[in-house]
C-alpha cells in the first residue's frame, strides 16, 4: 500500500554546499614583487530570492492570519496563468517540465543510434504519419476477439487477456504484498468496472456531475461510431447504464482506503462462493497465476454484486464495454480522431484542461513508461552525481531523528507503544534518488515503426513481470516510481520511505538556500512520508510490515480523537461553492502533514546548535521555515479538475493543505496571528498528534 509525497538536510551538510572556496595560492607579481591574492567566489545564490523563497510571489496585502497561503502565494497566484495543456499548474508541474525536457535530450541523443531500443520507441510515437496510415488496422485482430466472444463461457478467459493488455474490465488484479504476511507476495483482487473516475460520477444529483455523465454518454457514443459500430448510440447507453450498477454495488473511496476493512483473505473454494456469478477460477487460471492458493478481495460485497451483474448483463453489452475499454487504453496510439475524442473527454471534461501536449512530451512519457529502467539509468547518470544523494541521505537521516525524539515527547502514547513505535523507526529504509539496482528490460521486443504493438508488448511484458512474483522472495530493492518522477511515497509493507532524484530540486530542496526554507520546504515533505508510517492506515502496520493491532487499546483512542477533530477542521473548507473537502478521504494525507511540518521543525531547531536563528531580509528563522512550506504547494487549478480532486483524490487542494499551519503553536507569533482572524484556533482547537 503506498501514500503520496517527502527531507530536511543537516545544517553542516546545506553548509557545506553552499561554502565559499577556498582561496588560491598567493602569486607574486614579476613586475610589482607584491603578492596579488585573488578574489575568492561569491557563494552561489539560491535560485529562488536572496534565501530560497521568492518574495515576488508573496502578496503582503493580505493578512496571513486571514489567509496564508495567500500571504505568502498572492501575487504568483494572480500572476501564474495555468498552461493552455495542463489542468493545473505549480511547482509540481513546473519540476515535471524540468524533468522531461531533461529526459528529452537524453532519449534524443539515444535516437541518434540507429539500433538504440530507446530511440526505436521514441520514434514509433512521433511518427503520427505511420499511425494515421495503419489506422484500425494493429488493433483490429484484438477488437475481432471482442466481438468474436460467442458465449458466455468465454468472457473469463477473454477478461484474462484484457489484463494482460491492461485494458479494464470489472474486476481488478495484480499480485502484491500480503499486508499479514509481508515476507509474501498473494494475488489481490479489487473492484472496476467504471469509465469515470468515482461512483458519484454516476449517482450524483449535482448539476456539474450530471452534466459531466452526459458527456460521458457522447463520448462512448463518439467512439464506437469511429470504430465503424452500428446503433452507436443505443449500444453506448446500455453500456452506460451497466456501469450505473456498478458504480451503486461498489465501495466509497472512504471504504477503500481502509486497510483493516479491503483486507478480506480466501481459499478459492471461499472465492468461488463468494462471487457466483463469474468464472473466477478460469479468470486465474487464464491469467498465468501460477500456485494460487489464497487471494485477497478488497471490497468482498461489492465483488459479489459485480460478479451477479456480469452474470446477468447481455453479452453484447459486456463486449461493448470491453470494446470501449481497449479504444480509450490505446487511443494514444490510434488515429488521431481517436485520440483526440479520448482527450476531449478525459482531458477536457473532465480536467478541464483546453489543449493536448505536444507529441513530444507525450512521447518522452511513453518511452519513459516502455523502457522505464533504461530511461532512468541515463538520467541519473546525467542529472543526480553522488554528492547530492549523499546530501539527501543525511537530510532523511536528520527528519528520522526528530520523528525519534517526537515520540518521547507524546503524552497520549502510553510507554509500551512508545517503545514499539521507536522500534519501527529503528527499522525504516529509506530510498533515496534511484533504486539499487535495475530491472532487465532485453526481453521486451520494441520496434520503430510499430507504436501500438510497442504498446501491447510493454503492457503485456509488465504484466507477466508483475505475475511472475507469486512464490518468490518479495523484491525489496524494486521502486514504484522512476527517478525522473516529481513525486514520493511511503510503502507500509516494505516498511520504506522513497524520494526520486528529481523532487530534490528547488523549491522543495536548493542546497543554496537557507536552512529554514529547506526544512519547511522538503523537510517537512520528508516528514510527511515518514509519518504516512503512522497515519490513520499507516499506524496499523508494524516494524516488520506486518498489518497488526500494535497500539493499546487507549491509545487507539486517544489517536481516534484526535483524528477526529482533525477531520472536523478539514471538513469545514469549502473550495468551490457547495463542494467541501472530504475530511475522511483526505485523513492520511492531513495527518502526514501536520506530523511533517511539525517533525520538520523540530529538526530546524536542532540544527541550530542552541543559537538563535538568523534573521534574513528582516525574516526570522520561523518565517522563512514556514514560508518554504507554503512554496511547495504552489498551484492553480482550473474548477474541473479541483471539483475531480475533491471527489477522488486523499489529498487536499494546495491552499487547505499550506493551512494546516494554524495548528502549530510557533506560527502564530511568527505572523502575529490574532484572535478574530480567519485561521486564528484556540491551544485548545489546535490538532496536536505529533
Amino acid at each position: 500500500m503506498t501514500r503520496f509525497l517527502v527531507t530536511a538536510l543537516a545544517t553542516t551538510a546545506l553548509a557545506g554546499c553552499a561554502t565559499r572556496m577556498q582561496p588560491a595560492p598567493v602569486a607574486a607579481d614579476p613586475v610589482m614583487a607584491m603578492p596579488v591574492v585573488p578574489e575568492t567566489p561569491a557563494a552561489p545564490k539560491p535560485q529562488y530570492g536572496s534565501f530560497g523563497f521568492d518574495n515576488a510571489g508573496m502578496d503582503s496585502n493580505v493578512v496571513p492570519g486571514n489567509d496564508f497561503y495567500g500571504f505568502a502565494n498572492g501575487s504568483w497566484a494572480k500572476n501564474t496563468p495555468i498552461p493552455a495543456d495542463k489542468s493545473n499548474y505549480g511547482s509540481f508541474a513546473i519540476l515535471d517540465d524540468v524533468s522531461r525536457e531533461r529526459t528529452r535530450s537524453l532519449i534524443e541523443e539515444s535516437a541518434k543510434d540507429p539500433n538504440s531500443r530507446i530511440g526505436a520507441v521514441y520514434k514509433s510515437f512521433m511518427d503520427q504519419a505511420a499511425v494515421e496510415a495503419k489506422g484500425l488496422t494493429a488493433i483490429n485482430p484484438w477488437l475481432d476477439q471482442v466481438r468474436g466472444l460467442s458465449d458466455r463461457a468465454g468472457l473469463a478467459s477473454l477478461y484474462a487477456k484484457s489484463a494482460e493488455l491492461q485494458i479494464g474490465t470489472p474486476f481488478g488484479g495484480f499480485v502484491g504484498q500480503d499486508d499479514k504476511q509481508p515476507d509474501q507476495y498473494i494475488l489481490s483482487f479489487y473492484q472496476s468496472g467504471l469509465g469515470m473516475p468515482d461512483r458519484d460520477y454516476y449517482l450524483s444529483k449535482d448539476a456539474k456531475l450530471v452534466e459531466t455523465k452526459a458527456k460521458y454518454l457522447q463520448h462512448l457514443t463518439t467512439m464506437l461510431t469511429l470504430a465503424g459500430e452500428p446503433n452507436a448510440a443505443a449500444r453506448a447507453k446500455a453500456v452506460l447504464a451497466f456501469e450505473d450498477k456498478i458504480a451503486a454495488a461498489s465501495w466509497t473511496k472512504v471504504d477503500s482506503r481502509d486497510a483493516t476493512k479491503t483486507y478480506n483473505k480466501y481459499t478459492l473454494a471461499q472465492f468461488r462462493k463468494l462471487a457466483p456469478g463469474f468464472d473466477f477460477a478460469a479468470l486465474i487460471r487464464d491469467s498465468g497465476a501460477q500456485g494460487v492458493g489464497d487471494v485477497l478481495v478488497a471490497q468482498p460485497t461489492a465483488i459479489t454484486k459485480i460478479a451477479a451483474l456480469v452474470g446477468k448483463a447481455p453479452l453484447g453489452v459486456l463486449k461493448d464495454q470491453l470494446l470501449l475499454r481497449s479504444l480509450d487504453t490505446y487511443s494514444a496510439y490510434l488515429p488521431n480522431a481517436f485520440d483526440a475524442e479520448n482527450f476531449a473527454f478525459y482531458g477536457t471534461t473532465l480536467s478541464g484542461t483546453p489543449q493536448q501536449e505536444e507529441r513530444w512530451k507525450r512521447a518522452v512519457s511513453f518511452t519513459t513508461s516502455v523502457l522505464q529502467d533504461d530511461v532512468s539509468k541515463l538520467y541519473v547518470a546525467r542529472f543526480f552525481p553522488p554528492e547530492t544523494k549523499a546530501a539527501a541521505d543525511t537530510l532523511v537521516h536528520n527528519v528520522i531523528n526528530a520523528m525519534d525524539s517526537r515520540i518521547d515527547k507524546l503524552d497520549w502514547m502510553s510507554g509500551d507503544t512508545k517503545v514499539r513505535a521507536h522500534a519501527k523507526l529503528a527499522a525504516f529504509t529509506p530510498k533515496i534518488g534511484y533504486p539499487s539496482q535495475w530491472r532487465d528490460m532485453s526481453g521486451l521486443q520494441v520496434n520503430a515503426d510499430d507504436l501500438l504493438g510497442n504498446a501491447m508488448r510493454s503492457n503485456r511484458f509488465d504484466y507477466a513481470y508483475n505475475v511472475e512474483k507469486l512464490g518468490k522472495p518479495i523484491y525489496k530493492w524494486e521502486w514504484g516510481m522512476t527517478p525522473m518522477t516529481i513525486n514520493a511515497y511511503a510503502n507500509f509493507g516494505m516498511v520504506e520511505i522513497v524520494f526520486p532524484a528529481a523532487i530534490l530540486q528547488p523549491p522543495f530542496f536548493d542546497p543554496n538556500a537557507d536552512a529554514a526554507v529547506n526544512y519547511g520546504g522538503i523537510g517537512a515533505v520528508i516528514g510527511h512520508e515518514l509519518s504516512h508510517h503512522f497515519d490513520d492506515q499507516g499506524a496499523k502496520y508494524d516494524s516488520g510490515g506486518k498489518l497488526v493491532t500494535w497500539w493499546t487499546p487507549a491509545d487507539t483512542k486517544a489517536f481516534q480523537a484526535r483524528l477526529d477533530k482533525l477531520e472536523r477542521q478539514y471538513n469545514a473548507y469549502e473550495p468551490l461553492p457547495g463542494v467541501h473537502v472530504n475530511g475522511k478521504l483526505t485523513m492520511g494525507e492531513n495527518v502526514a502533514d501536520l506530523a511533517g511540518l511539525t517533525i520538520a521543525h523540530d529538526a530546524y531547531i536542532a540544527s541550530l546548535g542552541g543559537k538563535p536563528a538568523p534573521v534574513i531580509d528582516g525574516m526570522t528563522g520561523d518565517q522563512r521555515f514556514y514560508l518554504g512550506w507554503a512554496q511547495v504547494w504552489r498551484r492553480n487549478y482550473r474548477e474541473a479538475n479541483l471539483r475531480q480532486r475533491l471527489l477522488t483524490d486523499p489529498h487536499s487542494p494546495s491552499a487547505q493543505r499550506t493551512d494546516i499551519v494554524r495548528n502549530m503553536d510557533p506560527w502564530y507569533p511568527a505572523f502575529g496571528v490574532e484572535a478574530g482572524q480567519s485561521l486564528f484556533l484556540t491551544p485548545e482547537q489546535r490538532v496536536r498528534i505529533w
